[in-house]
């Protein structure tokens, strides 16, 4: 057990504490690039994360919902630092940034494709416009040659950046995949609260007064899902995950929760072709051997 425990919550940071004989875990939630998704929440196997729906008030946009974390139930195991989309969570042990379910094979880790292709983005080019919704890109230009720098630490991998740059600059995969549809007759005359807690720029837009999809840049992570006020104006669902290879009981659990039955069952069952057929593999090996 710790020696002491430490909660500190301010307008920018809430961080958890866990202060042993010779170490020190800390998670810290960076408040500023969380949205609020509830990603951390459906993936902890402790339940140690509430997200909690915040009133509207009259008049004002609609906020994203609080996150809170249960310091007597979080083992800073770093399950929601893997998991959130936007690296808003970060998990230490003595200033070090380690992931004990990582180090022990137990959960994957999210694949996040992001190539740049400097040589394709002309000398003469000028940026007219925002190129990331969440400013993850910068970009220097000295005569013929381009830096690009991409923050893929807390990119969710929108693929914005695609369109707003010339073609083949960028070229994103999403880790997360999914479905969303608005059931316009169901949406609340007038109601934009999706939109309003929504992070990236056109994933969500109004047309005819009334709230549309573009799943080309939704990036699936349901911050919209938690503030619709109709439970069935606004279907979601994630489909697939994008993940490094693991064989673990904890990760099951976890891709249980965050995507639908049918598409957990879907993935066992690749899982479990695959082990048939390095059995059979071997097998053959050996006979040959």
């Amino acid at each position: 057990m710790p020696l002491k425990t430490i909660k500190t919550d301010t307008a920018d940071m809430l961080t958890l504490e866990w202060v042993l004989h010779v170490q020190n875990y800390r998670l810290a939630l960076d408040k500023n690039r969380c949205v609020s998704c509830q990603i951390c929440s459906l993936a902890c196997p402790k339940e140690a994360i509430k997200t909690e729906k915040q009133p509207k008030k009259q008049g004002e946009k609609a906020q994203k919902a609080k996150i809170d974390f249960d310091l007597a139930k979080c083992n800073f195991c770093g399950i929601c630092d893997v998991t959130c989309p936007y690296g808003a969570i970060k998990v230490t042990l003595d200033g070090k940034h380690l992931l004990s379910v990582v180090e022990k094979k137990s959960f994957p880790q999210l694949i996040r494709d992001i190539k740049v292709n400097p040589d394709k983005y002309p000398s003469s080019w000028e940026t007219r416009e925002k190129l990331c919704p969440l400013d993850l890109i910068k970009i220097a230009s000295t005569g013929s040659n381009a830096q690009i720098e991409v923050d893929t630490e807390h990119c969710p991998c929108c693929r914005v950046c695609e369109t707003t740059l010339p073609t083949g600059v960028m070229q994103v995969k999403k880790f997360l995949n999914g479905k969303i549809s608005i059931n316009t007759e169901k949406c609340p005359e007038n109601c934009t609260d999706c939109i309003d807690v929504c992070p990236i720029t056109g994933a969500l837009y109004l047309s005819s007064e009334k709230v549309r999809a573009n799943e080309a840049f939704c990036v699936y992570c349901g911050a919209c899902k938690i503030v619709c006020p109709v439970d069935d104006a606004l279907e979601f669902k994630r489909t697939r995950v994008s993940h490094t290879p693991v064989k673990s009981g904890a990760w099951n659990k976890a891709l249980e929760r965050l995507t639908s039955p049918v598409e957990m069952t879907k993935e066992l069952k690749t899982k479990g072709s695959m082990k048939a057929r390095d059995s059979v593999k071997k097998r053959v090996m050996l006979k040959e051997n």
